[in-house]
């Protein structure tokens, strides 16, 4: 047998061997007291129980982290749905449905401390024809946005919704959201693109979640929907 191969065995026959009779350390207590390992924090010999103690206490730790994450995670998400919850009120409570994209725009700048917000829409009724947040939409932005089946986000790539926000040459990073009646795919077509940018080039990363941006998306789209019917004439 090879010598060299010879203590990798042993060690594995060992420790199958304690694995399979732990009552070795009941009869043999003494030595969870004289091996001597050295400490995970610092040169000195500690017991197998310190050694153990030691290890346990790190493990703790690392889980203790791990739950403070969890719930600062889940009071930042809380905080979000908060400001959501607060911002479509406000859009439920818009009469002029001229004013909508307004309302829209504002409140995300307010609610979610964005600089920059721009939005336009597109095959809406007949009286809203003309208005501003119809116009500068070429045919290619518009296939753009039915493209898009979930948020876009990185950097400021020249992108033609770019020029809708007020000062573009400032944005570094943006959001894109599609506005569509149905489902969030590319079978429905967009009647609109939403438009968020920062001059910090992390605030929209292409790493980042997006499912807060979709309920952005979808909750502006069901708020625009009133600008595709011809409204009611009073008696």
């Amino acid at each position: 047998m090879n010598s060299i191969e010879t203590p990798a065995m042993n060690e594995a026959s060992i420790a199958d061997y304690l694995l399979e009779h732990p009552e070795f350390f009941e009869r043999h207590a003494e030595m969870l007291h004289a091996v001597q390992l050295s400490s995970g924090h610092g040169q000195r010999a500690v017991s197998l129980q310190e050694r153990q103690a030691e290890m346990l206490r790190d493990k703790i730790k690392g889980l203790e982290g791990r739950i403070m994450d969890m719930v600062r995670h889940s009071s930042e998400n809380a905080a979000i749905a908060q400001k959501i919850h607060r911002w479509s009120c406000a859009l439920a409570g818009v009469q002029d449905v001229r004013q909508l994209p307004r309302a829209i725009a504002e409140g995300i700048q307010k609610e979610f401390d964005v600089p920059q917000v721009g939005i336009r829409v597109w095959d809406v009724a007949g009286p809203y024809n003309g208005a501003l947040f119809t116009m500068g939409v070429s045919e290619d932005a518009k296939a753009f946005a039915t493209s898009l089946t979930m948020p876009f986000c990185g950097p400021n790539l020249g992108f033609e919704p770019t020029a809708w926000l007020p000062d573009p040459e400032a944005v570094q990073s943006m959001a894109l959201m599609t506005l569509r009646q149905g489902p969030n795919d590319s079978q429905s077509p967009a009647f609109g693109l939403l438009v968020l940018g920062s001059t910090d080039p992390l605030r929209f990363d292409a790493t980042m979640g997006t499912e807060f941006l979709s309920r952005i998306a979808e909750q502006a789209s069901a708020a625009l929907g009133r600008l595709r019917v011809m409204p009611v004439s009073g008696n």
